[in-house]
């Protein structure tokens, strides 16, 4: 599986993004144990948005391409409003007009920086392995309390991963406020991660982008239409991976159906072939339906930001849970018009910049910093509180 590059969230606001498509095009499904977690410095020097009184604040209706909802509507959106009106969503004139090009052109033309990394394999409790990638040199120089920023894109169902890898970063820097985004099946395995561990997690606010959410509702789609060029694709890239690793499943028996997941035609045929049984699920539908963030998502105990595209090919809208994140006052959902998958080509620095959540995700993880060092803390004006944040740090999975 590739690894993506993320950039110095200080650039972040320019022409670099932090949130790129891989080219093997969107893992909505799990493929083997192994993941990869990158890390990448951040050193904020934007000025501090400053927040209108909360009388003059607009309502989600001053934004009107975008359907936002949320239990936390009145706590978080007011945040939001400055970005939202500086930053509206209009799509990138070609690109915009259709999902598929959209999703397309930011997995293979997104500019993406270049970042020196340098990888940590962490052992896990079940003998997997977990490869951190972090920025050169910078894990070793970070102060002991910059907060983290966790970035997860590929990982399997199985969430105990998420676990281990949070619990290591979080002993590693114990002072640190730890975050998490999102991804995709990322996402999906955030929002899981946050439901089912909602009293234990040591992270203090999350983003979910693209999230599939319902994985049932996904598979359905996924092999519809044009649909079907993103499965058999995907589909050829897991067979390739599972070939550099087919000495581990020799004569291994059980349930396992090796030549179906080694020659798959279709993401579906490897997991029922291989991951299903790896995770120790009935059938396929079995392991879609015990493995959708949907149901978990009403269980989410800190502030959390889910950002979907109402034209998303791959996670489809109909499988958000609108009722539980209305009904969850730590979430807030915003939903584009537009964007594809991971597209979101829009924004000052369309068409091959950052996508136009860079700034919307980056300020909302601000100010949750800032709301959390002002409860530590003395800062008591703009400036102290710019200084305060201006360490922030990212992780990704």
């Amino acid at each position: 599986m590739a690894t993506t590059s993320f950039s110095p969230l200080s650039t972040f606001r320019h022409r670099s993004p932090i949130t790129s498509t891989p080219n093997q095009f969107l893992s909505l499904y799990p493929t083997v144990k192994t993941n990869k977690v990158s890390a990448v410095h951040v050193s904020t020097t934007t000025a501090t948005t400053t927040t209108m009184p909360s009388s003059d604040l607009p309502e989600a209706q001053a934004h009107p391409s975008l359907e936002i909802v949320g239990g936390a509507t009145e706590s978080i959106l007011p945040v939001l409003n400055a970005t939202l009106t500086r930053n509206p969503y209009n799509p990138f004139p070609f690109f915009g007009w259709n999902r598929h090009v959209e999703t397309i052109y930011a997995s293979f033309f997104r500019t993406r920086p270049d970042v020196r990394l340098r990888r940590e394999c962490l052992r896990t409790k079940d003998n997997g392995s977990v490869a951190l990638d972090w920025v050169s040199g910078d894990d070793r120089q970070l102060p002991p309390d910059s907060p983290l920023l966790i970035l997860l894109f590929y990982s399997a169902s199985f969430i105990g991963d998420m676990h281990e890898v949070v619990e290591h970063v979080s002993s590693r820097y114990p002072k640190a406020n730890l975050y998490a985004v999102g991804w995709s099946l990322g996402a999906n395995i955030l929002v899981r991660y946050l439901g089912q561990e909602s009293h234990s997690s040591p992270l203090s606010g999350a983003v979910s982008l693209c999230n599939p959410f319902n994985l049932v509702i996904a598979d359905e789609d996924f092999h519809k239409g044009f649909n079907n060029v993103y499965d058999k694709a995907l589909a050829k890239s897991l067979c390739n991976i599972f070939k550099n690793h087919a000495l581990l499943f020799e004569d291994i028996g059980g349930e396992y159906n090796i030549p179906l997941a080694a020659n798959a035609k279709s993401v579906r045929d490897f997991d029922q072939g291989l991951t299903r049984v790896s995770f120790g699920f009935k059938s396929v539908d079995d392991y879609y339906s015990n493995s959708s963030s949907s149901d978990t998502i009403k269980h989410v105990r800190i502030p959390l930001l889910c950002i979907q595209a109402a034209n998303d090919p791959i996670a489809p809208s109909r499988g958000i849970p609108h009722e539980d994140i209305k009904e969850n006052p730590n979430c807030l959902l915003i939903v584009t018009p537009k964007g594809g998958h991971l597209g979101w080509v829009a924004g000052v620095d369309a068409p091959r910049g950052a996508p136009w959540t860079d700034p919307v995700v980056m300020d909302y993880l601000e100010h949750l910093e800032r709301g959390a060092l002002k409860g530590i803390t003395s800062c008591s004006n703009t400036v102290e509180v710019e200084q305060c944040t201006e360490g922030l740090h990212s992780l990704k999975v």
